[in-house]
């Protein structure tokens, strides 16, 4: 009913054995937003279609990462052609012929030499940060998403750079409950910031090299706001605790069929549980209390390169080189939705997702150089 045959598409848990779903099963949702679907049925957990709305197109190379705006329809895209770009999509143009064209960026974002692989957005949207291949992460102040996008530039927009790191910056995580920015290079370190003081300064730094390798991407645990949870290349992911500054738990993410590079992490908005996409083709389910594996299972057709949860906590949005966006029940971990959403390039083809934390927004990130919102 999905559209596509079940010999394609296949559901096995990786390494076999059976999956129990612990506290997953338990998961209560209190959904205060316009999804139009009940709940309270798990069968039917998430009925929403989504359909693309916008195909934003102003980039000259590889779109790298995603972020939404906070509260509003605004969407901030990195490239690899060395610039961010603000989208606001309230400001779609309706006169012109071309319906691909309905969207202009209102600001471009320049100082990066070179491609950007990573943003976040800080609290309340006031600032957002972007990481480089350039080894900088910059701090900028967002500007008034109702500017006219052919006034001067304001250099104002630049706050600040954040050095320390010796090599590309490949993840950033903003944690709204401590204010904090985490990133993570290949220089194999893991640096935690205080972004909002007058002068940033790097508060502590992790030296994952000798131990785990070179991490790919880091996130803020959302049940304990002093912990991050990073992946890296060699297949770990390890649970580090802020405060006592050490690492805290190694979580089974290898798998019983040797180590395959994880591409990216996330955490559930309200459980101890955290996500992985690996270049194994699958997406593995952690406990983050016991870092015991739930759940592991084939995803894609080719390596799975980033995910995304829902803020309900409803659904797990992955994306891939097989050019497929899919949409995952987190109650029994079945695939709702297929989008094919981006052509490949360089045998590349998805490279970041997002969910707005408060309306019913997704975008995906391509190397075709576009970015797509779907509602």
């Amino acid at each position: 009913s999905f559209g596509f045959s079940s010999d394609v598409f296949i559901m096995d848990t990786i390494g076999g054995g059976e999956v129990s779903l612990g506290d997953l099963a338990d998961l209560t949702v209190t959904n205060d937003n316009d999804l139009s679907c009940d709940l309270s049925d798990s069968k039917d957990a998430f009925k929403k279609t989504w359909n693309p709305k916008f195909t934003l197109r102003s980039h000259y190379d590889g779109v790298r990462s995603l972020a939404f705006h906070h509260s509003q329809s605004a969407l901030l895209t990195a490239s690899e052609d060395g610039t961010l770009k603000l989208w606001n999509l309230q400001k779609a143009v309706t006169a012109k012929k071309n319906a691909a064209l309905d969207v202009e960026p209102i600001h471009a974002f320049r100082a990066h030499r070179g491609p950007v692989l990573a943003v976040a957005v800080g609290s309340n949207s006031e600032y957002c940060y972007s990481g480089g291949a350039d080894a900088r992460i910059h701090s900028w102040k967002i500007p008034d998403l109702n500017v006219d996008p052919y006034d001067g530039y304001d250099p104002s927009v630049l706050s600040h750079v954040l050095e320390g790191h010796a090599d590309a910056v490949w993840g950033l995580a903003f944690s709204p409950a401590s204010q904090r920015l985490a990133s993570c290079s290949a220089d194999g370190t893991i640096r935690i910031w205080d972004p909002s003081s007058s002068s940033p300064t790097c508060l502590c730094t992790f030296l994952t090299a000798s131990d785990h390798g070179i991490p790919t991407s880091v996130a803020f645990t959302s049940t304990e706001p002093a912990h991050i949870v990073a992946s890296f290349r060699s297949g770990d992911t390890v649970l580090y605790d802020l405060e006592a500054g050490s690492a805290l738990l190694s979580l089974e993410s290898r798998g019983s069929s040797g180590p395959t590079q994880i591409n990216q992490v996330v955490s559930h908005p309200h459980q101890p549980l955290t996500i992985t996409a690996h270049d194994d083709r699958g997406i593995r389910f952690l406990d983050s209390r016991t870092g015991k594996s739930v759940h592991s299972m084939v995803a894609h057709l080719d390596a799975v390169t980033c995910l995304a949860v829902d803020p309900n906590g409803v659904f797990l949005m992955s994306g891939s080189h097989d050019c497929s966006l899919r949409l995952w029940s987190l109650d029994n971990k079945t695939c709702v939705q297929e989008i094919t959403a981006h052509r490949k390039k360089h045998e590349e083809a998805i490279h970041a997702v997002a969910c707005h934390p408060s309306k019913a927004l997704i975008a995906s990130a391509g190397a075709d150089a576009l970015a797509k919102v779907f509602v």
